[in-house]
């Protein structure tokens, strides 16, 4: 059983919308997604860290996106 925070009309609606946009849109939308999403990250780290640089933040968000440990030392 799964459970959906969406009605049926509007997920039936976004699929229709979804299949209309050409692959240049998709594209597009990935990208604006990923973008919102690694917003978020930053102001959350800036929050549980307001004491990091802006480089200390730039690396954590690398270290979340691709690795599932801190980045070796000396990574710039």
């Amino acid at each position: 059983m799964s459970s959906s925070d969406t009605s049926t009309a509007a997920e039936t609606l976004q699929t229709e919308i979804h299949r209309s946009m050409s692959g240049e849109q998709k594209l597009f939308l990935a990208y604006e997604m990923s973008t919102v999403a690694r917003d978020f990250t930053r102001t959350g780290l800036r929050r549980l860290h307001p004491d990091w640089s802006e480089a200390q933040i730039a690396r954590e968000l690398l270290r979340l996106a691709f690795l599932p440990a801190a980045l070796p030392a000396g990574f710039e």
